[in-house]
């Protein structure tokens, strides 16, 4: 059992001058997102967003992976009596303000980068890889979807044929792969990940402040419409999923040790 934390401690947020660093900090879970984990980011977020001095953010992981996704022992645990759409989109507002952030965000990935951690850092700006990193959607083996809005960003960088490889069947995705298809822009050695993401971040935020937020403005104009429809979508989509009759079969089957009969609604 992994030594209690506080809320703050679960995701660390430093500054280096005009860049902002911020650690997944759960190495012991190999920074499984849980409640109070996703709570901090939301919090770290928003304070960026009001921050004006900062040109540059990092997304890092702390120990041998940037996040193997959902805490497992949370999946399907919900302690409020609200609608299964309700749930979603609570939690895809604040997700969308990494579409809005005013500043570039650069991820730092390793390890493992799973389902909705994936997803997230689909939505960033840079993603810098170390060699040996393994990316995974495996929600539909769980008997759900992606609904992040990562699956739209990757549909623009790598394609339909990728996206749906990924999506429907939850295999893994090596970095050296990420890199052919532009999901990573560079593909370094675990030792140097760090020093690079920041040497992309340093650069970033040296150069000329409002030229760099017209560039970031004007990336984020080519392709936020369809990831924004995408999530009101995955939303929709994933209320119906929880509500069918195959997730409950999938589940009863689970919990039974037997064959699933799947009925196709």
């Amino acid at each position: 059992m992994g030594v209690s934390q506080s809320p703050d401690e679960l995701i660390r947020l430093e500054y280096a001058g005009p860049i902002a660093i911020m650690t997944n900090n759960r190495p012991d879970r190999h920074n499984a997102m849980n409640d109070e984990m996703d709570q901090r980011l939301w919090e770290i977020l928003a304070e960026l967003h009001q921050h004006p001095d900062v040109r540059a953010i990092v997304w890092r992981g702390e120990g041998t992976s940037f996040s193997s996704g959902r805490d497992t022992t949370q999946i399907g645990v919900r302690t409020e009596d609200i609608s299964d759409l309700e749930f979603i989109e609570r939690g895809h507002r604040p997700t969308q303000m990494f579409l809005s952030m005013g500043s570039p965000i650069i991820c730092a990935l390793k390890g493992w980068v799973i389902g909705g951690a994936f997803e997230r850092t689909l939505l960033c700006d840079i993603r810098v890889a170390a060699e040996g990193t393994r990316m995974m959607l495996p929600e539909v083996v769980h008997g759900v979807i992606p609904d992040t809005g990562g699956v739209a960003r990757l549909f623009q960088m790598a394609g339909h044929g990728l996206a749906a490889d990924l999506a429907l069947t939850g295999r893994i995705l090596t970095a050296e792969e990420a890199l052919t298809h532009g999901i990573v822009s560079r593909l370094v050695p675990e030792d140097d990940l760090d020093d690079v993401a920041m040497e992309i971040a340093e650069k970033i935020a040296a150069a000329p402040a409002f030229t760099v937020k017209m560039a970031r403005r004007t990336l984020y104009g080519l392709g936020a419409a369809e990831v924004h429809r995408s999530i009101n979508e995955e939303a929709i989509a994933q209320s119906m999923v929880f509500a069918s009759r195959d997730y409950a079969e999938m589940k009863a089957a689970r919990a039974e040790s037997r064959d699933p009969d799947y009925r196709r609604r």
